[in-house]
């Protein structure tokens, strides 16, 4: 039996799946790694202890499940998206990574909103400018930092560094590079007129390729540490939101991916890259050459219910919580809860507004509290998919992955404010399965990644939107909506206050 690997680069762990030729999982390894926030806002990771932890899952993964590590003969990756890692000219790290979820560059968005033009922006990045993005990292190392600027030779994302440790081969895939707010999405390539507009030297962009591209092989040194033959074929891979897409069968038209991790995700297929939703959710290319996703994002999903488990219910496994919650009813009798916690993505764009509960009534308990959590980051997915929806795309049903897959009681909530049938995987494995597929395209188990995905992706049940809960929904989701624009000055003005 031969075997591939997939890696996931997270952004509190990397991840690394063992597959076989049948979509079975037949091994994985977890090392986590320390996130550095040295300033209120700031979110920053050294790229160094990826490769370290790196190294070690893939010699673990092998080892752990005891297979002879000359049977697996490829391995591809997924990564977090939009973090800066700047080298130098000699491939050396010249500062600690800056993360997607960090928000210090709202006035660096500004200057590429007032220098680039938001329309002409829009046309060619397809996306707004956000602090999450590259670029506006990019520019606030140049104005803060002029002197770790001007070491800078080239900038890689974080699992495009990883992999050039591993391999020697420095790249970017197509897919990763659309969340850098450099690249224009049609042609493929990067953008001059951006890049001449705010002022960056387009040599400090790496060589593009496909997600599906082999990259080559491992390092001597690196296939010695693993314990993997240097024979290994690497593949590009891709941003972690278009393998969790592919691991999903996210490969055609009316098909929807909810992925509930620290933040959350609507994910749908899209063939064509010439739509224009004028940045209201964001447009990037899939991992699949040729076609694209449209994609919605709520900063702070299971990050919300992390918060809420530690600061209340801390000694409470997560199952009794969801199993509490759901003995309230729809609605949490009367408490709605809005999931901003660290500003928010879609479709407000607002790194300064924070989290409400309204409602909150004596009557109430933790459980109602829970739910209202729990429904509040559906409600804030749903934003997405109504927007989705009405740019005229058919949606016939939806794939749950991650922690909103983990229980039926969450799946069912999903199903009811969606109000469309919702998949609960077999398998579930989120981005590291897609990485692995496309590892298993590349050695030439598949012809498509379409034909891996029917293979490899199996449904465990399928949970049906209630009539009478989505109803109740429908009128929940109107009153949801009216939160923010009644509390985002309120939130501007807090802020002084908040550490």
């Amino acid at each position: 039996m031969a075997y591939v690997i997939g890696v996931d680069l997270g952004t509190s762990a990397v991840k690394v799946l063992l597959v076989d030729q049948h979509g079975e999982v037949r091994g994985e390894w977890t090392e986590s790694y320390p996130l550095y926030q040295p300033h209120s806002g700031y979110s920053e990771q050294r790229p160094d202890d990826w490769v370290e932890k790196t190294i070690i899952a893939l010699r673990r993964v092998w080892e752990t499940a005891g297979v002879s590590p000359e049977s697996i003969v490829g391995l591809s990756f997924s990564g977090q998206m939009h973090g800066l890692v700047l080298l130098d000219g000699d491939g050396n790290v010249v500062r600690n990574a800056i993360l997607w979820n960090d928000t210090r560059t709202t006035e660096e968005c500004r200057d590429i909103e007032e220098k680039v033009g938001r329309d002409r922006l829009l046309s060619i990045a397809k996306n707004e400018a956000l602090e999450g993005f590259t670029l506006p990292k990019l520019l606030w190392v140049k104005r803060h930092e002029p002197e770790l600027y001007e070491r800078a030779r080239v900038f890689l994302l974080p699992k495009d560094y990883v992999r050039f440790r591993l391999t020697g081969h420095m790249a970017m895939d197509v897919s990763d590079a659309a969340g850098t707010l450099l690249f224009d999405i049609e042609t493929k390539t990067w953008s001059e007129a951006i890049a001449q507009a705010v002022g960056v030297d387009l040599s400090l962009c790496p060589p593009l390729v496909e997600a599906t591209a082999c990259v080559g092989t491992l390092r001597p040194e690196v296939a010695e540490q693993t314990g993997l033959p240097a024979s290994v074929k690497v593949f590009a891979g891709g941003a972690d939101n278009a393998c969790g897409a592919i691991g999903a069968g996210i490969l055609a038209e009316g098909r929807m991916l909810s992925s509930i991790g620290t933040s959350g995700v609507v994910l749908a297929y899209e063939q064509s890259g010439e739509k224009d939703f004028a940045g209201k959710v964001h447009y990037f290319n899939h991992a699949e050459p040729s076609a694209y996703y449209i994609m919605g994002v709520t900063l702070a999903a299971g990050y919300s219910f992390d918060w809420w488990k530690r600061t209340f219910a801390e000694d409470v496994p997560f199952a009794e919580i969801v199993q509490r919650a759901a003995a309230s009813p729809v609605g949490a009798n009367g408490l709605l809860f809005t999931p901003y916690l660290v500003g928010e993505r879609t479709p407000y764009a607002d790194a300064d507004i924070r989290g409400s509960f309204i409602g909150v009534d004596s009557r109430q308990t933790k459980w109602d509290f829970a739910r209202a959590v729990m429904e509040g980051i559906t409600f804030s997915l749903n934003e997405s998919v109504e927007i989705i929806k009405a740019s005229g795309k058919t949606i016939d049903s939806v794939v749950s992955i991650g922690g909103g897959a983990k229980s039926a009681e969450w799946l069912q909530i999903q199903a009811d404010i969606f109000g469309l049938p919702v998949e609960k995987l077999k398998n579930e494995q989120g981005p590291g399965l897609g990485a692995a597929m496309i590892a298993a395209c590349g050695v030439g188990w598949f012809e498509s990644l379409k034909q891996c995905a029917d293979v490899f992706k199996q449904v465990e049940a399928v949970v049906e939107p209630r009539p009478d809960a989505a109803a109740k929904y429908k009128e929940l989701f109107a009153i949801y909506r009216q939160v923010y624009p009644h509390t985002k000055e309120l939130a501007k003005r807090l802020k002084a206050f908040r550490p």
